[in-house]
């Protein structure tokens, strides 16, 4: 079970977009990275691919972003935590170690 999911708000800690927030689009748990929505922005460029409906020049996507980097923002308290587990009605979910709310 992971600590940050997909739809998850998180905090950037460390690097240039240091503390932003944004909604997390995707995680890649194999990789240890994250894609939050408007940080890390990085421009790519891109050529058209034959007759195919494809947006080239240069354009701003969002990059990859360590999972240490970034921190799950609490929804009960609203800030940046640390994600515990504890079970509750049987079943494992997420708990906050600032508030001790649960978050699922």
């Amino acid at each position: 079970m992971n600590k940050i999911r997909k739809g998850d708000t998180v905090q950037v800690m460390a690097g240039n977009d240091r503390g932003k927030k944004g909604e997390v689009h995707s995680i890649s748990p194999k990789d240890g990275t994250v894609i939050v929505a408007g940080i890390n922005l990085v421009k790519k460029h891109q050529k058209r691919t034959g007759n195919v409906r494809t947006q080239a020049g240069i354009i701003e996507r969002e990059g990859p972003l360590p999972l240490a980097n970034v921190a799950l923002v609490c929804k009960n308290c609203g800030k940046p935590a640390r994600i515990g587990f504890a079970d509750a009605a049987g079943k494992k979910t997420r708990k906050c170690r600032e508030c001790g709310q649960f978050i699922d």
